[in-house]
């Protein structure tokens, strides 16, 4: 019951996904155990890399530990996302109490995940604008928000093609192929990470100014 997410998500993320829901439907679990493994697995990564930013920009522990922590942790915890609702579908047990479960668990692991690259962020360039941070922060939860909105009779898509083009560039909002990046930002050069902090920011900031045109122009329509 592949639910999308994007090309690396589809490819990968679901896939897993499916995986994990077929083992937890073998051993009679429900989906909202699901939801919480995910929950706890995402923010414990991020605890672990808020944690551990000061002494790796300091140089008194290696990066690519802490950043292969992150890597493989926050992938297997959004695959437990992408399971509970494969679950659910297909066992018929889905609910507006697991609905809601699981879109809070969403934003507390998001959360944790932002706020563990801005810790890392500040620590390796502590010249950092606040600004910056506390703009990467609010534009992040357009990922939320968005994918939330995605289900429903509101459903709607700026561009519907599916052609492998448009789908590469469409990467850039795929949240499997961002947490990936992220990932390998943390194990290869940290240092990097205001970088990306800048460049999600800015994706993530004119992706909300598309939305709010594209909205208003089918609102306008009627």
């Amino acid at each position: 019951m592949n639910r999308g997410g994007g090309l690396f998500s589809e490819a990968l993320s679901q896939r897993i996904g499916a995986r994990i829901a077929v083992g937890a439907h073998q051993r009679g679990l429900a989906p909202t155990v699901l939801t919480v493994v995910n929950l706890g697995l995402g923010c414990l990564v991020s605890f672990v890399v808020i944690a551990a930013a000061g002494p790796v920009a300091a140089g008194d522990i290696w990066a690519w530990p802490i950043g292969l922590l992150a890597l493989i942790g926050w992938q297997l915890a959004y695959a437990f996302d992408c399971s509970d609702g494969q679950l659910a579908r297909v066992t018929h047990r889905t609910s507006l109490a697991g609905g809601r479960l699981d879109v809070l668990c969403d934003v507390a692991v998001q959360i944790s995940l932002v706020s563990a690259l801005a810790a890392t962020a500040k620590a390796q360039v502590p010249d950092t604008p606040a600004w910056l941070l506390a703009a990467f922060a609010g534009t992040w939860m357009v990922n939320l928000v968005t994918s939330v909105m995605q289900g429903g009779e509101q459903a709607a898509s700026m561009v519907t093609s599916r052609s492998l083009p448009v789908r590469l560039v469409k990467l850039v909002r795929d949240y499997g192929a961002v947490i990936a990046l992220a990932g390998l930002v943390l194990t290869i050069a940290p240092q990097w990470t205001v970088w990306f902090v800048g460049l999600f920011t800015l994706v993530n900031a004119a992706f909300l100014a598309a939305s709010v045109v594209f909205s208003a122009r089918q609102a306008l329509r009627g």
